[in-house]
């Protein structure tokens, strides 16, 4: 049987440190050094951390909040955080691992990037893509195809698995016209 040593230990469980200029800006660059992020997911991600100091020593939130907005544009004007260079890469990236483009405008507005520039760095990939005569979503839902084994990747069942496969596709965001052509495709040569 399993103990579970958290319950069992002497030391209290520590809560959230107060939030400082200092800490906050610790937390902030900590953050940049792992993860790419927008200049709103991090605004978030450095909020909350105010919202537990608040609750838990009284912090000030707004000061907390004007801290965080001159350390962001601070940043901003240091090139640590560049929205239309996030926008892009990511873009990039969640095409290759095979989203639609709703899918990829969806995740960008949950880590709170403006919608402008979504719209032109999903244009950006489209024009990369009509260059070599290929259509992205197209591409896109191959890559999700290959990744998951829909269509012509899979080896056994196809037409057992014909609607679940529609459907795993449409959940991506793609219409039913590249759904139907992925999956009745009987080999990749064919897409």
């Amino acid at each position: 049987m399993a103990v579970d040593n958290r319950q069992n230990s002497s030391r209290p469980r520590r809560g959230p440190k107060k939030a400082t200029p200092e800490r906050l800006e610790k937390s902030a660059l900590f953050y940049l050094e792992r993860f790419a992020s927008s200049s709103e997911n991090l605004r978030r991600v450095l909020m909350r951390r105010v919202e537990a100091s608040a609750k838990e020593h009284g912090t000030d939130r707004e000061e907390g909040a004007r801290f965080i907005d001159s350390l962001i544009e601070r940043y901003q004007r240091a090139g640590l955080l560049d929205d239309a260079a996030y926008a892009e890469a990511r873009v990039t990236s969640l095409h290759r691992r095979g989203l639609s483009d709703r899918a990829i405008a969806m995740k960008l507005r949950q880590k709170g990037v403006p919608a402008e520039l979504i719209d032109r760095s999903l244009e950006a990939l489209r024009e990369e893509h009509r260059a070599d005569g290929a259509d992205a979503n197209r591409e896109a839902a191959m890559n999700y195809a290959r990744r998951r084994r829909i269509g012509p990747f899979r080896q056994t069942a196809r037409q057992e698995n014909r609607d679940r496969d529609l459907a795993a596709l449409g959940r991506q965001g793609f219409d039913y016209e590249t759904a139907r052509r992925i999956v009745d495709a009987e080999t990749e040569t064919e897409l």
